[in-house]
């Protein structure tokens, strides 16, 4: 099943890849004993040439955990060649997993094309080595270059032992956490995540994050903010294994952008048609709330309210239900901003308590 995403965008590498290993840290939201790797040249206009590629238990910063480094074959080869436009799923590896507990995937680049597949907001530390093949290194010393994005690695499936499924967490950059901070896990899909883990008893649902910063619902953003929702939906959500529901928080960079509230309120149906036809359950949410720039206009604050307007009356037509986000995080004597503690800072983006609060605002 899936166990870990990251939405990748179309983006040139700030650092040469060719000849040099990359170190992905991730976090795995299921147990089980195998994994199996999702590799991707989704963006590319030339091969992905990819050489020895491991996956282990993560250690402290670039190291390994001794004794868990296993290589990763592709049909049972250790070196392959992804073709642009094209993703490629690893051979099961025997390397256990834990929900939460970092591993580290290590992949040597022969060489790469000038545009990866890349998630440019990880606001996790992963590792570049400098040139050579350090996939089976323990020690990390190799790793010089932290780089806080995931590149090539776009996916992780873990063997599990029970029946998981999974929720998707779709939307901009409020779902991909910015303003919580590098390395500490809370952005809103993992303090949901921490919430149903807290239960007790078997882990039965992992939360997935395919939040990209920028994300607009009506338009193809490319390398300033990925693919919409209405595009990445089937890829991101209907295609991978174990899913079974998806939570939508979008449309604040769609106001920023000019559009109206029924613009966005057809996107937000066909968006919903698209994931229940696939056999999902699917949630919207309305849009948290903000006073900042072009999300601060008294156009762009009334369409907000309209759209909120909408998601809430007439939401459960279309979805499967329903999350009040902008009531979770607003401030109740000002409801067109956020509570101030639940602001990072930019009157846009949510401090940790305030990811908490979207987090225990979810069914």
């Amino acid at each position: 099943m899936a166990a870990w995403e990251a939405s990748p965008q179309p983006v040139p590498p700030d650092e040469p890849l060719a000849g040099r290993t990359l170190r992905m840290i991730v976090r795995p939201q299921a147990t089980g004993t195998e994994v199996r790797l999702r590799l991707s040249n989704r963006f590319g206009t030339a091969p992905l040439a990819i050489g020895p590629v491991s996956a282990a238990r993560a250690g402290a910063g670039a190291a390994l955990v001794p004794g868990t480094v296993q290589p990763v074959s592709f049909d049972g080869r250790r070196a392959v060649a992804i073709d642009p436009g094209s993703e490629l799923v690893s051979d099961p590896v025997r390397v256990v997993a834990e929900a939460g507990r970092p591993i580290a995937v290590s992949l040597m680049l022969t060489s790469a094309p000038d545009v990866v597949a890349e998630h440019p907001v990880a606001l996790q530390t992963s590792y570049l080595s400098g040139p050579g093949d350090f996939s089976f290194d323990g020690e990390g010393s190799a790793f010089t270059t932290p780089i806080g994005s995931w590149l090539v690695l776009t996916g992780v499936d873990v063997l599990a032992p029970r029946p998981v499924n999974a929720l998707v967490a779709m939307g901009d950059s409020i779902t991909d956490g910015v303003g919580s901070g590098l390395d500490t896990d809370t952005r809103w899909s993992d303090a949901l995540s921490d919430r149903l883990a807290r239960r007790g008893g078997p882990a039965t649902m992992a939360v997935l994050n395919a939040g990209i910063s920028r994300n607009e619902l009506l338009a193809d953003r490319g390398q300033v903010g990925g693919e919409s929702p209405l595009v990445r939906v089937r890829r991101e959500v209907a295609e991978l294994s174990g899913t079974t529901d998806v939570v939508l928080h979008i449309g604040t960079n769609d106001i920023a952008a000019g559009r109206d509230d029924r613009e966005i309120v057809d996107g937000l149906v066909r968006f919903a048609a698209i994931a229940r036809a696939s056999g999902k359950r699917v949630f919207l949410t309305t849009i948290t709330p903000s006073d900042a720039g072009p999300r601060g206009t008294p156009r762009a604050q009334a369409v907000r309210d309209d759209v909120n307007r909408w998601v809430r009356r007439h939401g459960p037509e279309h979805a499967d239900g329903v999350f009040d986000f902008a009531a979770a995080v607003a401030d109740p004597a000002r409801p067109r901003r956020l509570l101030a503690r639940y602001d990072a800072g930019d009157g846009l983006h949510l401090s940790e308590d305030g990811y908490r609060a979207l987090a225990d605002a979810v069914d």
